[in-house]
């Protein structure tokens, strides 16, 4: 079964069809499938997260704020994480941990205490007000991203896509 969104893409072309037209003129020995996969994969996330930048923006946080928010939130109760946890679930240095906690603690959005089984750690835990911003952003954030999907994609072509990229991912993943 057809749809208008069928249609309507197999009629669109992008930037990346540009792009894979003028490489056939100037090399057309190269098969540039992956390029065009690759290539749509990124302007596809560049795009994305440039409009979840700003709806982030509009609740008062960055991205990289939104990060630290979002991975304390998904501990669950009592959401709290070493800085050590956080960095190595963000892929961040220590340094660029503590640039973030001093901002969020500065506003209110986590709390740094002691850890009461090492002496020499500390652990950060979302406030109520954090917990507030995280949630709030979160659901802005899908809605985002759904309307997008739904937009472009049926129900089942958005689950196709999903377990292509999930694919493409597993035999790509950085080692």
């Amino acid at each position: 079964m057809s749809s208008d969104k069928d249609t309507d893409a197999a009629d669109a072309t992008d930037a990346v069809d540009a792009i894979i037209e003028q490489w056939a003129k100037v090399r057309p020995d190269l098969d540039t499938t992956a390029m065009e996969v690759f290539g749509r994969i990124y302007r596809l996330a560049r795009g994305m997260g440039d409009r979840i930048e700003k709806t982030y923006a509009r609740i008062g946080i960055s991205r990289g704020e939104f990060d630290v928010l979002a991975t304390l939130r998904r501990a669950d109760a009592p959401y709290t994480l070493s800085p050590r946890q956080l960095s190595g679930t963000l892929m961040l240095t220590t340094g660029g941990m503590t640039g973030r906690l001093d901002k969020l603690e500065r506003r209110g959005l986590v709390r740094r205490s002691p850890d009461p089984h090492d002496r020499r750690g500390l652990q950060v835990t979302l406030t109520d007000e954090g917990l507030a911003v995280v949630d709030e952003a979160v659901g802005a954030g899908l809605d985002v991203q759904k309307k997008a999907v739904a937009g472009a994609l049926t129900d089942e072509q958005a689950a196709q896509l999903s377990d292509l990229l999930r694919q493409l991912l597993a035999t790509t993943a950085p080692e």
